[in-house]
């Protein structure tokens, strides 16, 4: 098995030489985002993510990249998403929750800036923020039925929706005219302090995901309903703050 990078850098090269000679002048940009743009890779635990911007005509032609997903795997490369110039610049409104953290922390392996000049406007952030969250908070109610009562399940689940929703809390942040601090604890304590919610639930998740164990399932049950009640004021908070 391939060993994985010891920096997302080690992998451009490889990565656009690909996509050049499948793609010619059909590719715009390759960009890396996510945690190895931020400086929190870490070799054989995260992923490198790349975003790939590709003409119009290039884009339709899919297919000639099947063959090389399972070579980037083996690097530690996830599989990329694939966009046009065009669908960025009409999508805004739509996903700007997704472009605004993309934004936030990049690097440009390839081509052009793709994401330096884009501007988000606040209407359409807010009311993905809180669609996002309610919709998250109908899910979590469906997982957690699933999860059967059983201990590893529950703390599985905590400890993955933890990443979707600091997503959300780095728009939210933006719609207070607030940066986004670094570090996952920073950004929960700072959408508490903009929000008017508590810190706790939010924090026992991330210790979830940062491999903490031995809490009971009385605990995590515990942990699930102050979270749930959490994203609830947060999500009321949005929504009176929509027109």
């Amino acid at each position: 098995m391939a060993k994985a990078p010891k920096t997302p850098q080690e992998v451009f090269p490889e990565i656009v030489g690909d996509l050049k000679g499948i793609y010619g002048n059909g590719l715009l940009s390759v960009i890396l985002y996510g945690s190895g743009a931020r400086g929190d890779y870490i070799a054989g635990k995260s992923d490198i993510n790349f975003l790939v911007v590709l003409t119009g005509d290039a884009a339709d032609e899919l297919e000639k990249l099947l063959p090389l997903i399972p070579k980037w795997r083996k690097k530690a490369v996830a599989t990329p998403v694939i966009v046009t110039k065009a669908f960025i610049g009409s999508s805004l409104d739509a996903y700007p929750v997704e472009f605004l953290n993309m934004k936030r922390h990049y690097e440009v392996a390839f081509g052009e800036d793709v994401l330096a000049q884009l501007a988000f406007d606040e209407k359409a952030l807010r009311l993905q923020c809180e669609r996002e969250l309610k919709g998250k908070r109908m899910l979590l109610r469906t997982r957690f039925l699933e999860t059967a009562d059983k201990v590893q399940e529950l703390r599985g689940l905590l400890a993955a929706s933890i990443t979707a929703f600091l997503s959300v809390f780095v728009a939210l942040l933006a719609l207070k005219g607030r940066e986004a601090p670094r570090g996952r604890r920073e950004i929960v304590a700072a959408v508490a302090e903009s929000y008017g919610i508590e810190t706790a639930p939010f924090l026992h998740c991330i210790d979830l995901r940062e491999g903490k164990k031995g809490l009971t399932l009385p605990e995590l049950k515990g942990i699930f309903r102050s979270y749930m009640e959490q994203i609830e004021k947060l999500t009321e908070a949005v929504d009176r703050a929509g027109p």
